[in-house]
């Protein structure tokens, strides 16, 4: 990663969570007026242009403004963000929704990645060493602007009937109960669009290992999105103490 100075870091992060929130590019007027900054319009873009040199931006075709590359939004991810961490009514409310699943393996997986669905308003997957493949909250995808492309939408959906897209992806961690993020070349020359992808993996007292996540556009609200899955995770591997 490029050295940044202090003010090129404000206005990235700043121009990233306003993308987060509105799926749109963001111009140094925008920028000016709702973050504080202490810069002026000119200056928010002359370091823009900086931040696109060193490919954190780049410049949409239809639009004055920038929006984040998968590098850029990877360096937020891993160094900018602050984890929006559950409440505890927040997770007595998730395990209130699966608990009444635990004692039958297939039928809490199904109903844990519904509910990590639910929660996060996006596609969620989970999926073990054994060759099972869970997917709920398709709906969701059609209310990202990303996926208003048909040809978008249909690429993602391609990649999903395939279990060994995903399987092949995921199996470099599988197991491991970090969160793991991928974006653009991550997710391999199919889904190096505008794509991203949150799991983690869990393990049983069974032996089955495998990984739970959420897929949606590039632009997740990794915030809240990271805290959740890594606890949907924790969550299994607690439940599956009683398997």
């Amino acid at each position: 990663m490029h050295d940044l100075t202090q003010r090129q870091v404000e206005i990235l992060k700043s121009l990233i969570e306003e993308y987060i929130n509105t799926a749109e590019a963001v111009g140094s007027e925008t920028l000016e007026k709702k973050y504080n900054l202490s810069a002026s319009p000119a200056t928010i873009r002359n370091e823009m242009v900086r931040l696109t040199e060193l490919n954190y931006l780049k410049k949409p075709h239809t639009s004055a403004g920038r929006i984040p590359t998968s590098e850029g939004m990877k360096f937020y991810v891993q160094q900018l963000m602050r984890e929006k961490e559950l409440s505890v009514a927040e997770e007595v409310a998730v395990k209130e929704k699966v608990w009444d699943s635990r004692d039958n393996i297939q039928r809490c997986l199904r109903e844990v990645t519904k509910t990590l669905a639910d929660k996060t308003k996006t596609l969620a997957v989970a999926s073990t060493d054994d060759g099972e493949l869970i997917i709920s909250g398709y709906s969701y995808i059609l209310d990202a602007p990303e996926f208003y492309d048909i040809n978008t939408t249909k690429i993602l959906l391609e990649a999903i009937d395939e279990y060994s897209y995903f399987r092949t992806i995921f199996s470099q961690f599988l197991g491991d109960a970090e969160v793991h993020v991928l974006l653009g070349a991550d997710l391999g020359e199919r889904l190096k669009g505008p794509y991203g992808v949150v799991f983690t993996g869990f393990e049983t007292p069974m032996r089955l290992k495998g990984d739970i996540g959420i897929i949606g556009p590039s632009r997740l609200n990794f915030p809240s999105v990271v805290p959740m899955v890594r606890y949907f995770g924790e969550l299994i591997e607690e439940i599956a103490k009683g398997w």
